[in-house]
């Protein structure tokens, strides 16, 4: 992670990617310990007036790499959804999943001069 961005937007992704997590189960995100953790540390770590404030430094570097594993795991699971094996595949869906088409015979299958 090269730059952290705003702790704002850090927050708002934490909440997205909790709504994501929640949406199978039917939830809403507000009633999970994870929520109430997120709002409790960012409460607790609010800028104060220090010219270095150590800890809320420290707080958005976590959540920035949780929000980094969150999302991580989620198109992880996407991926393998998508690519995962389901036994064998003929070789047009083997072609069509890496976007290729196969050519068509000029007189359909089974045609022979």
């Amino acid at each position: 992670m090269a730059a952290l961005g705003s702790p704002l937007r850090t927050w708002r992704g934490l909440l997205r990617e909790l709504r994501y997590l929640n949406a199978a189960t039917g939830r809403p995100y507000r009633d999970t310990a994870a929520y109430r953790y997120l709002v409790k540390a960012f409460r607790a770590h609010r800028v104060t007036s220090e010219k270095l404030c150590r800890a809320q430094h420290e707080l958005h570097f976590q959540a920035a790499t949780y929000l980094c594993l969150l999302r991580s795991i989620r198109e992880h699971v996407a991926l393998h959804q998508e690519f995962h094996g389901k036994g064998e595949r003929s070789v047009e869906e083997s072609a069509g999943l890496v976007g290729l088409k196969l050519p068509q015979q000029p007189g359909g299958k089974g045609w022979e001069p």
